[in-house]
């Protein structure tokens, strides 16, 4: 499935379409900013109201949470964000062009791991190898360097070491520092997790492949809280949900996606279990989705250094513990351009034409249906009908050119069904209504219309 040219074409139409914009684009834009257009918009909205309902609504042991993006910066010194949040940044003295170090490795030995190397054993296998550089083609680096990932900024009017504060790398902190909070104020009782949705920022190196890799990004992140003593896997279950998640909610092939176990070497330094979901881009295969047993790291040390109580009392024994955590965690950028590389399909029909459609699940989709008149003559009566529907489901008017570029239009942007008010449907009552996958049509009563679309909701 790897496939550069595949992935260009994919990355215009989204751009065409008015999925995802440039970001400042009339003023020649900026390094990896991206907008996102009245379709990539709804997208997005869906999709996070889509993991919210299923990770935290619908599920009995969650709740949620909405913290600040700027954190007293001692919740970053605490979790080692500020020590060692950081990346191996490699200079080519010839071109100036940097690189990740490690990425440059990984690149040209994709079978070679380079989690838990040392500075040292990366500069080495560089030279040795004579990786060169992917801009002139010299091998002539400057030494790697450590490069903070933290966007700093000044809180106040003076600018000085005191005021300096960050924006969050990571929404887990956010959650970790209010756990007390949410345990005492809504008395949950292990295990219980907590869920939030929102924006991090990461000053990456090399960020890349369009919006796979940007340095202002939306996670959707899920701490869950047990007892170290619990004898249930959680890790397995949250792995199982998310599998479940991806495959059913989604719909995304099973057979684009897999499972990695992070060796002993790469482990986080919080982590002494981590598996990720990987997805196979049409740039190749990346992390999609990360699950991570963080024990109890994080809870711990925010105990020590802000000398607070986070320890859970257990109601039963009336015994203190420090909670374990496992950490499902998904960006939600990542998660868009997975699905819409699944959907993404050009089909050949009986004709010999080409169409392109996207095979989104209609729950996400941008729009569920589009109302359409036959020709000019019907503009008010399928407006009418576009008003009535549009109070129920989420819906587009399109009354520019021919019906079977209309269609093709619909499915391009992945709308499941188009509706057709016709010559026939001030005498019988009914529409037309094509489904996009199978492009069939059948007739439905108007009357009955509302309950058919509801019915087909799934």
């Amino acid at each position: 499935m790897q496939n550069r040219k595949n992935n260009d074409i994919l990355i215009a139409f989204l751009k065409n379409q008015g999925f995802v914009f440039q970001g400042s684009e009339i003023y020649g834009g900026l390094a990896n900013s991206w907008d996102y257009g009245p379709l990539g918009a709804e997208m997005k909205n869906k999709l996070k109201n889509l993991w919210w309902d299923f990770f935290i609504k619908k599920n009995i042991h969650n709740v949620g949470l909405d913290s600040s993006i700027i954190l007293n910066p001692n919740v970053w010194k605490t979790s080692g964000h500020i020590d060692n949040f950081n990346d191996p940044l490699i200079d080519c003295k010839n071109c100036k062009s940097r690189y990740r170090a490690d990425k440059i490795i990984e690149e040209a030995f994709p079978e070679i791991n380079v989690g838990g190397w040392t500075i040292q054993q990366q500069e080495k296998f560089i030279l040795e190898k004579k990786i060169a550089c992917q801009q002139c083609k010299k091998v002539d680096y400057t030494p790697i360097r450590q490069f903070q990932l933290m966007f700093k900024s000044y809180q106040g009017v003076i600018q000085d070491d005191s005021s300096i504060v960050y924006l969050r790398p990571e929404t887990a902190q956010g959650i970790f520092i209010n756990f007390k909070n949410t345990q005492r104020s809504l008395r949950k009782k292990l295990p219980f997790g907590i869920g939030q949705i929102g924006k991090s920022f990461r000053n990456e190196i090399t960020p890349g492949n369009f919006i796979f890799r940007t340095r202002e990004f939306e996670q959707m992140e899920l701490e869950f809280f047990y007892d170290r003593n619990d004898e249930t896997d959680w890790f397995s279950y949250w792995l199982l949900q998310i599998e479940h998640f991806l495959s059913v909610e989604l719909k995304i092939n099973k057979k684009n996606f897999k499972r990695r176990v992070h060796n002993k070497e790469e482990l986080s330094h919080y982590s002494n279990k981590t598996i990720d979901i990987e997805y196979n881009y049409f740039h190749g295969i990346g992390e999609l989705w990360g699950i991570a047993s963080r024990t109890d790291f994080d809870l711990s040390r925010h105990q020590e250094a802000s000398k607070q109580d986070l320890s859970y009392l257990d109601p039963i024994t009336n015994k203190k513990s420090i909670p374990y955590v496992i950490e499902p965690s998904v960006g939600l950028e990542r998660l868009l351009f997975a699905i819409l590389t699944d959907a993404y399909c050009e089909e050949t029909l009986e004709d010999k034409s080409t169409r392109i459609v996207l095979k989104l699940t209609k729950k996400i989709a941008p729009y569920y249906l589009a109302i359409m008149p036959l020709q000019k003559q019907q503009n008010e009566k399928a407006f009418d009908l576009y008003i009535n529907l549009n109070r129920e489901f989420d819906c587009i008017f399109d009354d520019t050119g021919n019906i079977g570029k209309r269609y093709r239009r619909e499915d391009a942007i992945g709308t499941p069904y188009c509706i057709t008010y016709d010559f026939d449907s001030d005498e019988d009552n009914c529409v037309t209504v094509r489904d996009r996958d199978t492009m069939k049509q059948e007739r439905i009563k108007i009357n009955d219309l509302v309950q058919y679309l509801k019915d087909n909701y799934k």
